[in-house]
């Protein structure tokens, strides 16, 4: 299953004026939160068919040096094994070059199933697993509120704005989860202990068979050409009430055609 690192979304977000992406820096990283819903989920399917031995869960990442806390924030959770992505020529990747990464990482670990958060908090843009689907010739079952595997064959319950559709594919098959799925754990301290022993596999764009060109800012789709600070905030205006404050109000709502 897929996690992103991510800029803590109660944090002021910034620019990097050098080349106008997202200053990762500015910001605490943590798991994007959909994402640790994919990862609870993932765990639970483990435990109903059975445990580790019948069913493993790796958690896969794409990101710098740092992104592998998620993947080890995964592994306290429960997961038994992690794959990071990291490459200098990764920086300034769109979706489109996200999606091509993960899915050549994906081709090489052949999972029977892969779960993902259905958009991550920085970018908002709830496209990459539809594109990973795609490039990975896998059925795609998306905002999935509830999962079930049985006889090769997933079943979710897709949350709509009347209400669910039932979905099914069979496997290998990807699926998107929104936060009606579940309750993600806490890792627990013998789970942040036994993490610290689990394998994670460092890959770069070469191992994947990924041609830099088509990554990072020159292999972009898209690019912010330029941008400019907030203003800072307007003082309001004071009306002072001396038995005509509601006339006053009104006055004013209605020169800024509010009324």
């Amino acid at each position: 299953m897929c996690v992103k690192q991510v800029p803590d979304s109660w944090a002021e977000k910034k620019l990097n004026p050098a080349d106008n992406t997202l200053d990762r820096d500015a910001a605490d990283a943590v798991v994007n939160e959909l994402d640790e819903y994919a990862v609870e989920e993932a765990l639970q399917i483990q435990e109903r068919l059975g445990g580790p031995d019948e069913c493993q869960v790796t958690v896969l990442t794409v990101g710098p040096d740092k992104a592998i806390e998620s993947v080890r924030k995964g592994l306290q959770m429960g997961a038994g094994d992690g794959v990071h992505v990291v490459d200098d020529a990764i920086h300034g990747s769109d979706a489109l070059a996200t999606s091509a990464i993960l899915a050549a990482a994906i081709e090489r670990l052949a999972p029977d199933l892969v779960l993902m958060g259905s958009e991550s908090t920085d970018a908002r843009m709830s496209v990459v697993p539809a594109m990973v689907a795609e490039r990975t010739g896998r059925p795609q079952l998306t905002f999935a509120g509830k999962v079930d595997i049985a006889d090769g064959t997933v079943t979710i319950q897709r949350v709509t704005d009347y209400g669910y559709d039932v979905v099914e594919a069979p496997l290998p098959a990807l699926v998107s989860v929104v936060e009606k799925v579940n309750e993600p754990r806490y890792p627990s301290f013998k789970g942040i202990m036994a993490a610290k022993k689990k394998p994670v596999e460092t890959l770069t764009l070469a191992d994947l068979g990924v041609e830099s060109g088509v990554v990072g800012l020159s292999g972009a789709w898209s690019a912010v050409q330029e941008f400019a600070a907030r203003p800072p905030r307007a003082a309001g205006t004071v009306v002072t009430d001396e038995g005509d404050g509601g006339a006053k109000a009104a006055d004013f709502l209605s020169a800024q055609k509010f009324i």
